[in-house]
C-alpha cells in the first residue's frame, strides 16, 4: 500500500498529513474533465482527474488559495496552485469541509476571488499520469448508453440583454427576521435572480447581508450564471444581530460597486434592500450617500410595523427617505414572506426598466451627442485630422453603450454625409475607431442645410430616447445659406447646440447657431491647434446643461 501527502488547513499552521491510499488505486486511469469542471461536480473524497491543455486563464472561476471553495474550477485551482501549467495534466483533488473567508491571491496568471463562506472545499496536489492524453475537449470515462448522444460542455450564457443592470441584493439577516423567515427571504431572492436572466451580457448580481455588521457575501464578478448564483444564495448563513440596514446600505454604496468587484461602465447600479419590519438605525443618510454614488435604491418592505409598534421606529418615513426617488417606482411592499411567488415578476420588471433608473443617470451616460463636422475645401487634410481629434477627445469622455451615451457624426460641404448614426456603434472603442477613419470630403459650406439634415435624419429616429440631445457644430468659415432658421428648429426640437468656429468662421453665425446663453455655447479659435483647450469647455457645458434639465 502506498501513501500520499495531503495538506490540511489548521489555525495558523498548515500541516501535511501522510494518508494511506486505498488498495487498488495504483495505476488507476484519471477522469478526464473540462476546463470548467468544479470541485462540487466530483462527488468523491479523493479523485484523480486529467485537466485539458489550453484553457483560457481569464475565464477560470477560482475562490481561495491552497484551500478552494468547491464552486471553483478544478483545473483553474490546479494552475493557480502551481500543480500543473496551462498545458494541462493529471491532478489529484481532495474534498475538505466548508469554511469562511476564502482569500484572493494572484498566482500563475490567475486572480482568485474572495468568498465569505461556502459549504464545501477542496485542495489539489500533483496527480498520477494515466494512459489518456489531456486535450482541449472533455473526455467521458463512462460508457454512453446505445443510441444516446454525449452532452456537450455547457457554454456561458449571455443572459437577458434587455435587462442590463448591476444589482446588489441587500438582505435582512437580523434577529428581527429570524432564521425561518431568513430562509424564506433567500428563496424569494433566488426566484428573482432566476427570472432576471443572469448572464455575461445580461444582469449581474451580488449579495450583502445586513445585521450587526454588514457582510458582502459575493460580488458581481463572482458568478455570471443563474445556477451558480442560486448555489451561492443557498450557502449564505444567518448572522443575527440588530437590523442595521442604514449601515449596510452605506457600506454597499461605497464598497460594493467598484471596477475591481465587477461593476460595468454605463450599466445602472441598483441596490434592492429587503427590510422585515423596520431598520434599527438611520437609513436617510445612507440613501443620500447611495444617490451621491449613482446607486438606485429600491426598498422591498415586508410586514410593515403595526400601530402599536410605531413608537419603536426611528423614522416612519424611512422608505421615502432611502429610495432613489420618492415617486412610488422604487418602493415595493409584500405583506409577508409567505406566498411571495406572485411578487417576483413585478419586481423583476421594475429592475429591468433601465430608463427609470434616475439615480444612475449622469451627463456621461445619458446623452446623445451628434458632431456636425465641416469638410469644406478651405480646411485641408491635416486640419481636418485636427478637427477629428477634437471630436474624439470629447466622445471618449462619455460612457458609450447600448443603454448609455450615444455618439453620431455627420460631415458636410454643400452635401451631407452621415458618417455613423447613434445606433451604429455601442462601444467606445468602435466609435473612436470609426472617427479616426472618416474620409475628408472637400467642397463648399452649407451649414444651415447640414443642421436640418442632422435634425431630420440623425436625431429624428431618436425622438423616443430618454437621453438628452446635443449637437456640436465645428466649422471654419461662413455658411452660404441661412443658419438661424435651421438652428431655431433644432432648439425647438429639444436639441442643445454648441457651435465651435475656427479661422474665418464669423461670430454672428456661431451665435445664431448656439443655444442660450450664447456666451457659454459658442466658441472660437484662430488656429486649428486651438481646438484642444475647447474640449473641456464643451464637456463641462454638456454636463451643466444636463444637470439643469434634471432639476
Amino acid at each position: 500500500m502506498s501513501a500520499a501527502w495531503i495538506p490540511v488547513l489548521c489555525l495558523g499552521v498548515c500541516l501535511l498529513l501522510l494518508l494511506p491510499e486505498p488498495a487498488g488505486s495504483e495505476g488507476a486511469v484519471p477522469i478526464a474533465i473540462t476546463c470548467f469542471t468544479r470541485g462540487l461536480d466530483i462527488r468523491k473524497e479523493k479523485a484523480d482527474v486529467l485537466c485539458p491543455g489550453g484553457c483560457p486563464l481569464e475565464e477560470f472561476s477560482v475562490f481561495g488559495n491552497i484551500v478552494y471553495a468547491s464552486v471553483s474550477s478544478i483545473c483553474g485551482a490546479a494552475v493557480h496552485r502551481g500543480v500543473i501549467s496551462n498545458s494541462g495534466g493529471p491532478v489529484r483533488i481532495y474534498s475538505l469541509p466548508g469554511r469562511e473567508n476564502y482569500s484572493s491571491v494572484v498566482a500563475n496568471g490567475i486572480q482568485s476571488q474572495t468568498l465569505s463562506r461556502w459549504s464545501a472545499s477542496f485542495t489539489v496536489t500533483k496527480g498520477k499520469s494515466g494512459t489518456q492524453e489531456a486535450t482541449g475537449q472533455a473526455v467521458s470515462t463512462a460508457r454512453p448508453a446505445i443510441g444516446k448522444r454525449l452532452k456537450k460542455t455547457p457554454e456561458k450564457k449571455t443572459g437577458n440583454k434587455d435587462c442590463k443592470a448591476d444589482i446588489a441584493f441587500l438582505i435582512d439577516g437580523s434577529f428581527n427576521i429570524g432564521q425561518r423567515r431568513f430562509n424564506l427571504q433567500k428563496n424569494f431572492v433566488g426566484k428573482v435572480a432566476l427570472m432576471l436572466g443572469i448572464g455575461t451580457e445580461g444582469p449581474h448580481v451580488g449579495l450583502v447581508q445586513a445585521s450587526e455588521h454588514p457582510q458582502i457575501e459575493f460580488y458581481l464578478k463572482n458568478f455570471t450564471s443563474a445556477k451558480d448564483v442560486l448555489f451561492a444564495i443557498k450557502e449564505v448563513g444567518f448572522r443575527g444581530g440588530n437590523s442595521n440596514t442604514g449601515k449596510a446600505l452605506k457600506h454597499t454604496a461605497q464598497k460594493f460597486f467598484t471596477e475591481d468587484t465587477g461593476v460595468r461602465k454605463g450599466i445602472p447600479k441598483v441596490v434592492v434592500v429587503f427590510i422585515d419590519g423596520w431598520p434599527s438605525d438611520d437609513i436617510e443618510e445612507a440613501g443620500i450617500v447611495a444617490r451621491e454614488f449613482g446607486v438606485n435604491v429600491f426598498i422591498v418592505s415586508v410586514a410593515k410595523p403595526i400601530p402599536e409598534e410605531l413608537g419603536m421606529v426611528q423614522d416612519v418615513a424611512f422608505v421615502d427617505k432611502a429610495v432613489c426617488r420618492n415617486n412610488g417606482f422604487f418602493s415595493y411592499h409584500m405583506p409577508s414572506w409567505f406566498g411571495t411567488t406572485k411578487y417576483v415578476k413585478p419586481l423583476v420588471q421594475k429592475l429591468c426598466t433601465h430608463e427609470q433608473m434616475m439615480c444612475s443617470k449622469t451627463c456621461y451616460n445619458s446623452v446623445n451627442i451628434a458632431f456636425l463636422v465641416d469638410g469644406s475645401s478651405s480646411i485641408g487634410e491635416s486640419n481636418f485630422r485636427l478637427m477629428l481629434e477634437f471630436v474624439s477627445n470629447i466622445a471618449k469622455t462619455f460612457e458609450i453603450s447600448d443603454i448609455g451615451a450615444k455618439i453620431a457624426a455627420v460631415q458636410f460641404t454643400y452635401d451631407q454625409r452621415t458618417e455613423f448614426s447613434f445606433t451604429d456603434y455601442s462601444t467606445k472603442e468602435n466609435v473612436l475607431a470609426v472617427i479616426r477613419n472618416i474620409r475628408y470630403m472637400s467642397g463648399g459650406t452649407a451649414t444651415g442645410d447640414a443642421i436640418s439634415f442632422t435634425v431630420r435624419n440623425v436625431f429624428g429616429p431618436m425622438r423616443d430616447s430618454p437621453n438628452k440631445n446635443f449637437l456640436v457644430v465645428v466649422t471654419d468659415g461662413q455658411s452660404y445659406d441661412d443658419v438661424r432658421g435651421p438652428a431655431a428648429a433644432a432648439h425647438d426640437a429639444g436639441i442643445t447646440i454648441f457651435s465651435v468656429g475656427v479661422a474665418w468662421a464669423p461670430l454672428d453665425d456661431l451665435k445664431d447657431m448656439a443655444s442660450k446663453p450664447k456666451e457659454s455655447h459658442a466658441f472660437f479659435t484662430r488656429e486649428f491647434t486651438g481646438l484642444e483647450p475647447i474640449v473641456s469647455d464643451v464637456i463641462r457645458g454638456i454636463c451643466r446643461d444636463f444637470l439643469e434639465s434634471q432639476q
